[in-house]
């Protein structure tokens, strides 16, 4: 067996012997869905990520920022958020989740939902706290994550690691050839 098939053998041992799960999952960036609205007495940026799922984990993320309108006034401990969804589609009940203030802060919150199929989602966030209540209305597009688990790079190098494979062969012949006088 030449050196280049032990290779070969090798590597493709290895990515057959890796799990086909995805071993580091990455959902990719949220994005704004809304920016600087002013809702009673608050104004708030919504950040999402929405990664439908087929398997009923939560996978719709929801990011709130709140700040008074009124800048001279702080923002309440107390000040609650609480985002709602359902598919654009359908006029049925509203699936919700109060978000939870980051590192303690209520300023920023967070809230995670099921988005369980890909589409157009209505989000409603509604505000309760010390300074009022506030309520905005938005939609973004669910998508599941279609990124390739990293295992499977090395399925998708294979290709190329056999060409290279081939091309050194091929090389080491052809020195073994001119070095030894023998016709290629």
């Amino acid at each position: 067996m030449t050196a280049a098939a032990r290779v070969a053998r090798v590597l493709l041992a290895a990515a057959l012997a890796l799990p086909a799960a995805p071993l580091a999952a990455h959902d990719g960036p949220p994005f704004p869905i809304v920016s600087d609205a002013v809702t009673g007495p608050y104004e708030l940026d919504v950040w999402t990520d929405p990664d439908a799922t087929d398997d009923g984990t939560a996978g719709g993320q929801f990011w709130v920022m709140l700040r008074p309108v009124d800048r001279a006034r702080p923002l309440p401990t107390d000040t609650a958020v609480t985002i709602r969804i359902r598919p654009s589609a359908a006029d049925g009940a509203w699936d919700r989740a109060r978000a939870r203030p980051i590192d303690g802060e209520a300023s920023r919150q967070f809230a995670v939902l099921v988005m369980d199929h890909e589409g157009r989602f209505d989000v409603r966030v509604e505000i309760e706290g010390g300074l009022g209540s506030g309520r905005t209305d938005a939609w973004v597009d669910a998508t599941y994550d279609l990124r390739p688990p990293p295992a499977m790079l090395v399925v998708y190098l294979l290709p190329f690691l056999a060409v290279g494979a081939l091309w050194m062969k091929l090389l080491i012949k052809r020195r073994q050839a001119r070095a030894g006088g023998v016709g290629a």
